[in-house]
C-alpha cells in the first residue's frame, strides 16, 4: 500500500512527473494551470499515505476481514 501510493503521488509531481507532462501535452494546458487544480488532490494523498503509514490498522483491517 505505501508503495502504490508514493509511486501515485511521484508519477504527478514535478519536476520528475512523467504521467503529468503526458496528461497537459494531451489537454494542451500548462504544468502550471494543472498544478494549481490539483493541489488539493495532493493534500488528500500525502494525508492518506502519512495514515497508512503510521497506521498500519487501516491497510491492515481489509485482510482481516477476510480471515
Amino acid at each position: 500500500m505505501i508503495l502504490i501510493l508514493n509511486a501515485g503521488i511521484g508519477l504527478n509531481t514535478p519536476p520528475v512527473g512523467s504521467v503529468q507532462f503526458v496528461a497537459c501535452a494531451i489537454g494542451h494546458i500548462s504544468i502550471g494551470q494543472s498544478m494549481k487544480t490539483i493541489w488539493p488532490f495532493y493534500g488528500a494523498s500525502i494525508a492518506v499515505l502519512l495514515l497508512v503509514t503510521y497506521v498500519p490498522a487501516v491497510s491492515l483491517w481489509l485482510p482481516g476481514v477476510f480471515r
